[in-house]
């Protein structure tokens, strides 16, 4: 083998130290595995190289080819290039149960040591038939061959690396790897297994994390077949809006801009922003109409209108049974009249009070009026025989219930869950790079003049990220059709309800300019609204924009 240097010995060295350091701060396996490759290339001069990947287990592992590159043939497969390499994986263990030693790869995995092969050509015990044909394609010489190991931090073989013909540096002609080489490639492939390792074990960490956010999602939405999506769409709507604000070069909001983490960060935010629903009661989720508890009382209800009609029709044989005495056909007639207007009236305002406990946007307050004077008018005997009012004081407060389907008490249990989600994002240990998670999620109730809750925040303590969650919160209310008391709002019909709240001080009014400008609604429309929803939009009729 020639020679190295003390000069070109502390070169590489200091080399290798540098590519450490650069190994340490890559955040992409892939692009982590090219700089080992590269490197590793570098420091031996070396013309082509490969890095194999050990996937399976026990009989079933093989030795998967990640990345391949030779200069000289420009030969550039796998890692950020997207081209597929178009070779089988290496088997560890061959179809008749034994080690496959016979492939310089796999013997180098099995036995865990480095093989340094100074000509392909003319050395024994291990098959190099493919590489011969893949010279012969190609017009190659395949030579001189340094293949090493990679071990993790638990000595486990995760994958191998393999450089091909060492290069004279003034001659340029192929010559052997070097003692030299193989000491520095081998603390190389070290450095490069443990930094492989983190980076794999940061993304199974992450991967596991944003699983379990999916699973808490999976529960909340499970809870309740009429916001089923809700921990879906809001997430995704925010980050549209997010990168239409990322985009703007003009305005107040011109040096808002977001780095990957950044997004990565309000991600999550928008995936947990309602994570303490977790806690809440299913029959207040649940609560479809405004009479539902375990299931919709307004039956029980219709039970005593027929109970007033059946008590109305005695009435009227007990009355035809006197009068049929002393009176004639007339008589009966104005009776059965009189019966027939009362049937009617009884069944107007059952239909009423239907349609009463359907909920909706505004009840006027002559409706509730009516509901209290149907609800005290009529008197009815219990099962306990004892006459009592028509309706309970709590089905009356409920049947009056203004907007929705919630009483004041039941939406304060609705709106805990941000009290909830705070409390338990508050509890957890976040990294540095998602350390605003908590204050982007706990903050899409907040209203920009400090009439929101839970906090009460206005604008300034709002941040940007926050303020973004809270239009995308309540534009995928207005236009979710899958809630109990509602239909799906048209753009037209939501963007006009979004405009009074950016006049009244509930939205930022900035950020909704961005949210029409940009037809980021538009956008949203597109992926999850019914088509029907989707009308024609004239921007200059919304409340507060300003085309």
């Amino acid at each position: 083998m020639s020679t190295t240097t003390a000069d070109d010995l502390w070169i590489r060295l200091k080399e290798l130290n540098s590519i450490g350091i650069a190994l340490s701060k890559e955040q992409s396996t892939t692009r982590l595995l090219e700089t080992i490759l590269v490197a590793a290339k570098n420091i031996t001069n070396a013309d082509g190289g490969t890095i194999y990947l050990m996937q399976g287990e026990g009989k079933e592992r093989i030795l998967k080819f990640e990345i391949i590159r030779t200069d000289s043939l420009h030969l550039v497969m796998g890692g950020t290039t997207g081209a597929p390499i178009p070779f089988y994986p290496v088997k560890l263990i061959g179809e008749d149960g034994k080690p496959n030693n016979s492939m310089v790869v796999a013997y180098a995995a099995l036995h865990d040591c480095t093989v340094n092969i100074n000509d392909a050509y003319t050395v024994d015990g291990f098959d190099f038939s493919g590489t011969k044909d893949f010279d012969k394609k190609h017009g190659y010489r395949s030579q001189s061959f340094l293949t090493i190991p990679m071990k993790n931090h638990e000595s486990e073989i995760i994958g191998v690396l393999q450089l091909i013909n060492a290069k004279h540096k003034q001659q340029k002609s192929i010559i052997p790897f070097t003692d030299a080489d193989q000491n520095l490639v081998e603390s190389l492939a070290s450095q490069a297994a443990i930094a492989l390792t983190n980076r794999q074990l940061i993304n199974q960490l992450e991967n596991l994390f944003e699983s379990f956010i999916k699973l808490i999602n999976t529960a909340i939405d499970d809870k309740s077949p009429y916001t089923g999506r809700h921990c879906e769409r809001v997430p995704a709507l925010t980050m549209m809006l997010a990168e239409a604000v990322n985009q703007t070069t003009t305005g107040p909001l011109k040096d808002f801009h977001m780095t990957e983490l950044d997004r990565k960060e309000l991600k999550i935010a928008g995936l947990l922003h309602d994570c303490g629903k977790i806690s809440t009661p299913v029959h207040v989720v649940d609560k479809a109409t405004k009479l539902q508890t375990i299931f919709d009382q307004i039956h029980m209800i219709d039970t005593r209108f027929e109970v007033l009609k059946r008590d109305a029709e005695i009435e009227l044989l007990n009355a035809k049974l006197e009068d049929c005495k002393d009176v004639g056909a007339q008589a009966i007639a104005e009776l059965e009249q009189q019966f027939q207007e009362r049937i009617s009236k009884i069944n107007e305002e059952r239909e009423f009070l239907r349609e009463c406990n359907i909920g909706g946007e505004s009840m006027a307050p002559k409706d509730q009026e009516r509901v209290r004077q149907i609800g005290t008018k009529y008197t009815w005997r219990n099962i306990a025989g004892k006459e009592v009012s028509f309706l309970t004081e709590d089905e009356i407060n409920n049947l009056s219930i203004k907007a929705g389907t919630l009483t004041a008490e039941e939406r304060n249990i609705i709106n805990h869950h941000v009290v909830v989600t705070i409390k338990m994002l508050g509890a957890l240990p976040w990294p540095k790079k998602l350390r605003n998670v908590p204050e982007y999620a706990g903050g899409h109730h907040e209203r920009m003049d400090g009439k929101g809750y839970p906090r009460g925040l206005t604008r300034e303590q709002m941040s940007v990220q926050a303020r973004v969650m809270g239009i995308a919160d309540i534009f995928e209310a207005l236009t979710a059709a899958d809630r109990p008391y509602k239909k799906g709002k048209t753009l037209t019909e939501s963007l006009h309800i979004l405009g009074k709240f950016r006049l009244n001080g509930h939205l930022d009014p900035d950020l909704f300019d961005v949210f029409v400008r940009e037809k980021v609604y538009l956008e949203y429309a597109r992926q999850f609204l019914d088509q029907e929803q989707i009308d024609s939009v004239n921007e200059s009729n919304i409340p507060g924009y300003i085309p």
